[in-house]
């Protein structure tokens, strides 16, 4: 177990990606037939995109994953669900699809976490005013989001770095800022494992933004994600500043260039 807990040469790897494709992109009538407009689950493509970068994470990175945490919103749910399902199956398939193509999973050394400051940003910028809550209160019932991971993948001790969700009308600074906060106390906290992190665009893009010095936009595909690594030496020593390796589905928003080019 702790080999396996040991980072490549000293590095600690942090995957910050994107939820996968939401259903009411999908079905755009499906606002005015649920109870939480604001809160759509992943269509069947995002379930297949989810599951198939979990496949590629597991075959391609080269490290592996320690710890996934995750926005209590559906379609992130959906998506660390069926990227952990890719991650911690007993045997790499790579014919599989979806978690209901592998029928035995491995929970021993992967663990989830539910963490408020992955969440969307709260605001009328993403959120339309006449889908949001009428009290301005998202709730999120933890125990059922849970309940969507494999038994015993769940760590109950992990406390959330934000234990509340933003207020209503949150500004897109505060919530850059909160994305930015979140990852760096999540890979303090854990200095010696790897993470990944499945929040929303705006968690992506704001994460991509401080790290990679870079003064424009960026549009960020579904599943789009982008890969960090900062060199930890030992638990006291202070640890580097993250770099950007590389990014997954992830472009200039000027002309639409992804920022890496994709492995093949």
């Amino acid at each position: 177990m702790e080999s396996d807990k040991s980072n490549i040469e000293g590095h600690q790897n942090v995957i910050v990606m994107r939820h996968g494709d939401r259903f009411d992109d999908f079905d755009p009538l499906w606002v005015s037939t649920t109870e939480r407009p604001w809160d759509p689950p992943l269509a069947q493509d995002g379930l297949v995109r989810a599951f198939g970068t979990g496949q590629r994470i597991r075959s391609q990175n080269g490290f592996p994953i320690h710890r996934v945490f995750v926005s209590p919103f559906l379609r992130c749910i959906h998506t660390a669900a069926e990227v952990v399902a890719a991650l911690s199956a007993v045997e790499f398939d790579p014919e599989a699809k979806s978690s209901k193509d592998i029928p035995l999973i491995d929970n021993s050394t992967l663990k989830v976490s539910i963490e408020f400051g992955l969440c969307e940003i709260l605001s009328t910028i993403f959120i339309k005013q006449e889908i949001a809550p009428e009290d301005g209160k998202f709730d999120f019932k933890i125990s059922d989001l849970e309940s969507m991971f494999p038994e015993g993948m769940v760590d109950h001790n992990v406390d959330m770095v934000y234990k509340e969700l933003p207020q209503w009308g949150e500004s897109v600074k505060a919530a850059n800022d909160r994305y930015a906060n979140t990852l760096k106390a999540l890979a303090d906290k854990y200095p010696s494992e790897n993470l990944l992190l499945v929040t929303h665009w705006g968690g992506v893009s704001a994460t991509l933004y401080k790290y990679f010095k870079d003064a424009t936009k960026y549009v960020v595909g579904y599943c789009g994600s982008v890969e960090f690594r900062r060199q930890v030496l030992n638990k006291d020593d202070k640890p580097e500043e993250f770099e950007v390796v590389t990014s997954h589905g992830v472009s200039y928003k000027d002309h639409k260039i992804p920022i890496h080019d994709h492995v093949i």
